[in-house]
């Protein structure tokens, strides 16, 4: 059995799911999922994200078992056990299947990293800090800024 997840990843998994879960309920945009959610690519890629969106106009790839396609959004939190996982393993499958954007989040360092695709892959979009006084804004869900001081506070 693989040890949980540090407090410092739980306490910015919760926040983001406050933040996040509450901007999409409130305007209906779709499902937010947590980890442990399967999301089945294919029969030899499955993989569960420390949480993940899948819009309104997608919600037919959810089954009551698991994830059955690609989502918007995939966020993964890091954490010393997962650290090259998420940056390397994890984001090369998620750029092959086309999730359109992917969140690198360390808590260790309050930082995250934003990926989008493109038409040649993945391309890092920006790489925010709390340290900076940034906030997070993307096009998934337009209108929403997280303050990473917040965030990791």
């Amino acid at each position: 059995m693989s040890p949980a997840p540090s407090t410092k990843h739980q306490r910015v998994s919760s926040a983001l799911h406050l933040i996040i879960g509450s901007f999409i309920k409130e305007r209906r945009l779709g499902h937010l999922f947590a980890a442990p959610t399967d999301v089945v690519f294919s029969d030899i890629s499955i993989v569960q994200p420390d949480m993940l969106f899948i819009s309104n106009a997608r919600a037919s790839i959810i089954t009551d078992k698991n994830i059955q396609g690609v989502p918007d959004l995939v966020i993964e939190i890091l954490s010393e056990t997962s650290r090259k996982t998420d940056e390397i393993t994890k984001r090369k499958i998620y750029e092959m299947y086309g999730v359109c954007e992917y969140w690198i989040i360390d808590p260790e360092l309050a930082t995250v990293k934003v990926y989008q695709t493109t038409e040649k892959g993945y391309v890092r979009t920006s790489e925010l800090s709390a340290e900076a006084n940034e906030s997070l804004n993307t096009p998934v869900f337009t209108g929403l800024s997280i303050s990473l001081s917040e965030l990791f506070d």
